[in-house]
């Protein structure tokens, strides 16, 4: 029974390096969404806004300590129909914004 409870901690130690990985990636991610983000507003200012506002709440509803799924979805939905009109003219952005509502989601289950 005490080896039970010695492999318990370490399987939260595993699912915290998890989430370290996949907050670090999200790191990465939102520093490839601000590059592109600045090069979309010099053309299209109010929807690279639209854009950033629902990244930074995905990532606030997804970092939560007390998650409600409703409002993460909702703001993932946000996210990815702020980008839909850009997928022929800005295929990198639409690509970062998949990648990070796949890591937002992913996070908070």
């Amino acid at each position: 029974m005490r080896s039970e409870t010695t492999r318990e901690p370490e399987a939260g130690k595993g699912a915290e390096a998890t989430q370290s990985e996949r907050r670090r990636q999200l790191q990465q991610l939102l520093g490839g969404l601000k590059r592109e983000l600045a090069e979309l507003s010099k053309t299209h200012e109010e929807e690279a806004q639209s854009i950033a506002g629902f990244a930074a709440l995905a990532a606030h509803e997804a970092c939560r300590k007390e998650q409600d799924p409703r409002l993460l979805k909702l703001a993932l939905d946000g996210l990815e129909t702020s980008i839909e009109q850009f997928e022929a003219s800005h295929p990198r952005l639409v690509q970062i914004v998949g990648a990070i509502a796949q890591t937002l989601a992913s996070l908070g289950i």
